[in-house]
C-alpha cells in the first residue's frame, strides 16, 4: 500500500537499510514491506531490481503471490535482524559461519551469469564499448529475494561488524555502519533521533538550573 513517508536509505550499508525497512519515522510504526506491492516499491527504491523486471513480475503475478513474497521477505528480514543485533560489535569470524546457513540456501538458488554488454562509445574513444556485467534470470517472484540476500551476505562479509551499530534514540529500531572519523556515530541521523537527544538534554539542563 502507499507509503505516507519515503523508505528511509540512511545506514550507509544495503543490508542494514533492508533491516530499516520498518521503522517508526514519527510515532508510528512504518512496515515499508507489509505487502507485495510494498516489497516493489521497496526493491525500486533501493534499485536492487530493474524497474521493467518489477513490472513484468507485477504483470504476471498470480493474486495472493506477491503478498506471500513479502511475507517471506519479512521474515528474512527478521531473523537477520536477530542475527546482526546479538554479533554487533565485534567481528565475525568462522564460528559464526553456521548461524547463517539460512541465507546460503537463499543464495544456492541463484540463477545469476556473467555476459558481455556493448555500451554506446563516444566518437573520441576507441577502447571501453564492451563491458562484462553480472546478471540473472528472473524466473519467478522467488528471485526477487536474491538480491536481498546478495547484500545480507556482502554485509557479512565485507562489513566491520565492530562498526555495526543500532541508533541509541530510546525508542528509534534503526541500525547503521558507522564509517565516520573516529566511528563516533550515535544516531540514525541528527534531523531525527540526534536533535530529539539535543532537545531532551536542553529540556534538562533548564530543570537542573530552575
Amino acid at each position: 500500500m502507499p507509503q505516507q513517508f519515503p523508505a528511509m536509505f540512511i545506514a550507509d550499508s544495503a543490508g542494514l537499510d533492508f533491516l530499516n525497512s520498518v521503522a517508526t519515522p514519527v510515532d508510528v510504526p512504518i512496515d515499508w514491506i507489509d505487502d507485495g506491492e510494498g516489497l516493489l516499491a521497496w526493491l525500486e527504491q533501493s534499485q536492487l531490481v530493474p524497474v521493467e523486471v518489477l513490472r513484468t513480475m507485477r504483470e504476471r503475478a498470480m493474486p495472493g503471490e506477491l503478498d506471500r513474497l513479502a511475507d517471506q521477505a519479512r521474515s528474512l528480514r527478521e531473523w537477520f535482524r536477530l542475527f546482526v543485533r546479538e554479533h554487533k560489535g565485534r567481528p565475525l569470524g568462522s564460528a559464526d559461519l553456521r548461524e547463517l546457513e539460512p541465507l546460503n540456501l537463499l543464495l544456492a538458488r541463484d540463477e545469476a551469469f556473467g555476459e558481455i554488454v556493448a555500451h554506446e562509445a563516444h566518437e573520441e574513444e576507441t577502447v571501453g564499448s564492451l563491458t562484462f556485467e553480472r546478471s540473472r534470470r528472473w524466473s519467478s517472484p522467488e528471485s526477487l529475494l536474491l538480491p536481498i540476500g546478495e547484500i545480507l551476505a556482502k554485509l557479512v562479509c565485507e562489513e566491520d561488524f565492530t562498526h555495526v551499530k543500532a541508533c541509541e534514540g530510546p525508542t528509534c529500531t534503526l541500525m547503521f555502519a558507522d564509517h565516520t572519523r573516529g566511528h563516533a556515530r550515535r544516531w540514525c541521523s541528527m534531523a531525527a533521533c540526534g536533535n530529539r537527544a539535543k532537545q531532551a538534554a536542553h529540556r534538562n539542563r533548564i530543570k537542573e538550573q530552575s
